[in-house]
């Protein structure tokens, strides 16, 4: 089945403010009749708050538009978001005075407060939804796209995989990771030689293991895989697999699966922001320069097709490489734009992949631009007249 994905560019034809993006917005809602959704019902609205220094999040202005249209709706709106990025929140712009509703943390003042479901994957074996997602009877996912050192780029999915859960399973997300060996001490008993490997890797992505002597443990969001570790360590010692890499990307689609399993068919729907794309989370707590073009906006039901056409617009977008902190590297240019920054195994469409498997939706969809930027021709300027007219005499 092929979903709608409507489309507002962030470019513009005129010089108008019925053109920019925040006014696009209005007519994705509406063509989401998500007014006519929301009567009597309690709207949680899940983005990213950030946190610390972080300015690139989603701007208040967007979050208020989507505010006023639950409220005209006669539904009843609430920010959430985790615990430490809601405390703060206010200096960052989200504050009822300013977006017209009130931002609460999802799991509670102390992240205690959660529904338990049952469903064994690697180490994890209960996924414990924050109680006030799962007490909000209609959804909206707010998400802004951006890079993610754990799997490529964080856009709708993301923002409910981990946003949703309390900390104890977002934590438990990110160690399946280290669920499937990848070290294996008794090929390199040399303490020497295990130092040398770590020493190998420019990003500090391997280090001693604090709970297992011996053992070297691999940062997954660090690791770009440039293999460089692996012409240092013994034969069979060291293994850069995709099953470590591919493990959040499957648990993401899980907990995504679990949280909109909550909320009744029709009671949600998926926004996402394509601006100041940037290379990390927004809950790194700090804004780098974007690393793409700015797109637009994107709304949908299935958030599948969300997702795929997010990825699908930015795939031939070049990567403003003159703006990476030089800290980071390139060193594998295949793939999407987000896989070429944080390493082919990074792979983003992976949890596209899982969340199909699952159910969550349809990867097919058709685009709806809600409107059309124009292609405005013009008379030639009498400057440009006048050199046409001075080549033809010369030729």
């Amino acid at each position: 089945m092929t979903g709608l994905v409507y489309f507002g560019s962030a470019h513009q034809t005129r010089l108008e403010a019925s053109e920019t993006l925040p006014a696009k917005l209005d007519l994705i809602l509406d063509r989401l009749h998500l007014r006519d959704r929301v009567k009597d019902e309690t709207v949680v609205i899940k983005m990213h708050t950030g946190n610390n220094l972080n300015y690139s999040t989603i701007p208040p202005v967007f979050v208020r538009k989507v505010v006023q249209a639950v409220k005209d709706g006669g539904g009843k709106p609430f920010v959430a978001d985790v615990t430490w990025d809601v405390e703060g929140a206010e200096q960052r712009g989200y504050s009822p005075q300013i977006i017209g509703c009130p931002v609460y943390p999802a799991g509670g003042p102390q992240d205690k407060y959660f529904y338990a479901h049952e469903r064994p994957y690697k180490n994890i074996r209960e996924w414990k939804v924050a109680g006030l997602i799962e007490d909000a009877s209609f959804l909206v996912n707010f998400a802004h796209v951006k890079g993610h050192p754990s799997c490529g780029f964080g856009g709708a999915i993301k923002n409910l995989a981990l946003g949703c859960m309390v900390g104890e399973t977002r934590s438990a997300m990110h160690d399946s990771c280290h669920f499937d060996r990848y070290w294996f001490s008794e090929k390199c008993p040399d303490p020497e030689v295990r130092k040398r490997v770590a020493e190998s890797c420019p990003h500090l992505a391997l280090v001693e293991d604090k709970q297992r002597p011996g053992e070297l443990h691999l940062h997954i969001e660090q690791c770009n895989q440039c293999r460089r570790c692996l012409r240092v360590a013994p034969a069979g010692s060291l293994r850069i697999d995709p099953v470590n890499f591919h493990a959040f990307q499957e648990a993401c689609a899980i907990s995504t699966a679990i949280t909109l399993s909550t909320f009744a068919p029709g009671k949600a729907v998926h926004l996402s922001l394509l601006t100041n794309m940037t290379p990390m989370c927004d809950c790194f707590g700090f804004t780098t320069l974007a690393i793409l073009p700015d797109v637009g906006l994107l709304g949908a039901d299935d958030i599948l097709a969300l997702e795929q056409s997010t990825l699908d617009l930015t795939a031939d977008l070049r990567l403003i490489e003159e703006n990476l902190p030089t800290s980071l590297e390139i060193h594998d240019r295949r793939g999407h734009p987000f896989q070429q920054l944080h390493g082919p195994l990074k792979d983003p469409h992976k949890v596209l992949d899982y969340g199909e498997a699952l159910g969550l939706g349809s990867r097919a969809y058709e685009v709806v631009d809600v409107m059309p930027v124009e292609s405005i021709s013009r008379q030639p300027t009498r400057r440009k007249m006048d050199l046409d007219r001075t080549r033809s005499i010369i030729s």
